[in-house]
């Protein structure tokens, strides 16, 4: 297997990049985009946006400029998109990797040099800011390393301290989704908190995003960066595809719920079922089920 995070942040920095992931903490790399060639030389649409927009084969969403997040966006065509691009608004090419061998290749060395599990939803996102536009304060659930290719770009980030571990995106400003608000103790800020860090990509640079950090971005010059974006899941999702699977073993679990006046002494015997069947589940059992590697 490749090693590309020592591509990414050079050998002697994978370690402290380790650490920063650890901590949940930002980390960055400056380094010569001519490092990168054995990444871009595969992937000759990322040369540049002309080049990107002339081959893309599917539609590309563009930023609306009200909210300046993809939360407020529009799908537009290659030929359309140039255009709205020069009337400043950003362009999101998605799943990149669909196109480039080379692009899914790395995703997956990124996804195992993580030690990230088989369900991690891996994608590969370019995304064309032009001069003076960027992003709105925001997070994501996932976790991103973000290339810079073209131009320059600022990002703003600071630690999100009223939701950890958040499920969801959340753009500020924006209402929470309802299951955010569920487990949400205290209202979202509407303006970034006040131990700001900046940083600046120039091409080469090599930005590691935690999940849930708040961020905002702002191009100077047109600026273009790929995006190695990792949705891992949470134990929330492998003890539920776990308990799926041995409930549907189940003849009773896999009845039709009838909401009748039986349904709550019904649904009450089949939860003492769990109970009496979880002091035999063993962690290793269930992690080598759903995770084979």
């Amino acid at each position: 297997m490749k090693k590309s995070l020592s591509l990414l942040f050079g050998e002697a920095h994978v370690q402290d990049f380790f650490k920063a992931l650890s901590l949940g903490e930002p980390f960055v790399f400056h380094g010569p985009l001519e490092r990168l060639q054995p990444l871009l030389a595969e992937v000759p649409f990322l040369s540049s946006l002309e080049a990107l927009v002339n081959s893309w084969p599917d539609h590309i969403q563009a930023h609306l400029p009200d909210v300046r997040d993809e939360a407020s966006s529009i799908d537009t065509t290659p030929k359309d998109a140039k255009k709205l691009f020069d009337n400043g608004m950003g362009l999101l090419f998605d799943e990149a990797q669909r196109f480039s061998p080379a692009l899914q290749e790395w995703l997956e060395n990124l996804r195992q040099e993580l030690s990230l599990s088989a369900m991690t939803i891996s994608r590969s996102i370019c995304y064309a800011t032009p001069d003076g536009k960027g992003t709105a304060p925001h997070f994501d659930q996932n976790i991103n390393f973000v290339v810079q290719l073209h131009g320059t770009k600022i990002w703003s980030m600071a630690r999100n301290t009223t939701v950890e571990n958040p499920l969801t995106r959340h753009t500020m400003g924006l209402e929470p989704d309802m299951e955010m608000q569920g487990y949400l103790d205290r209202p979202m800020p509407t303006q970034m908190p006040p131990k700001v860090k900046q940083m600046e990509l120039k091409p080469g640079s090599v930005l590691f995003v935690p999940r849930g950090y708040w961020h905002s971005t702002e191009a100077e010059g047109d600026a273009l960066a790929l995006n190695f974006t990792f949705t891992p899941p949470t134990w929330i999702d492998l003890f539920t595809v776990a308990l799926r699977s041995r409930l549907s073993l189940s003849v009773d679990w896999r009845k039709t719920a009838f909401m009748n006046e039986n349904a709550p002494a019904e649904f009450d015997g089949l939860l003492q079922e769990i109970i009496q069947d979880l002091p035999n589940w063993k962690a290793q059992d269930i992690l080598s089920a759903i995770e084979p590697e």
